[in-house]
């Protein structure tokens, strides 16, 4: 399972509220979306919305999960970032050099 391809689906889907509005958001359609939330609930085996016929919302564990995955998420994108800079020389190591005395 990718689980954070599946956390970036959850934050979507929590931050919006309507697996449609959050498939739109994502750029895809809702049916893989759904299927990606279910996912993740079974591999975490716990129910993050609460659905009806009408309305979505977070569960209780939802609502604790969703600031665990923001900053899961947050930590993807720094790590990234760093990677990015050192694969383009920004970073790198520093090695101290002392000047040689002059022989007598």
């Amino acid at each position: 399972m990718d689980l954070l391809r599946h956390l970036r689906h959850f934050v979507v889907v929590a931050r919006e509220l309507h697996f449609g509005r959050a498939a739109e958001t994502l750029g895809m359609a809702q049916p893989p979306l759904s299927q990606s939330i279910q996912r993740l609930e079974r591999e975490l085996g716990v129910t993050l919305f609460d659905r009806s016929q009408r309305q979505v919302g977070l569960t209780t564990a939802g609502q604790l999960l969703l600031g665990e995955a923001d900053e899961l998420l947050a930590g993807e994108r720094r790590l990234r970032h760093l990677a990015e800079r050192v694969r383009r020389g920004a970073l790198g190591c520093c090695v101290p050099a002392y000047p040689r005395r002059p022989r007598p």
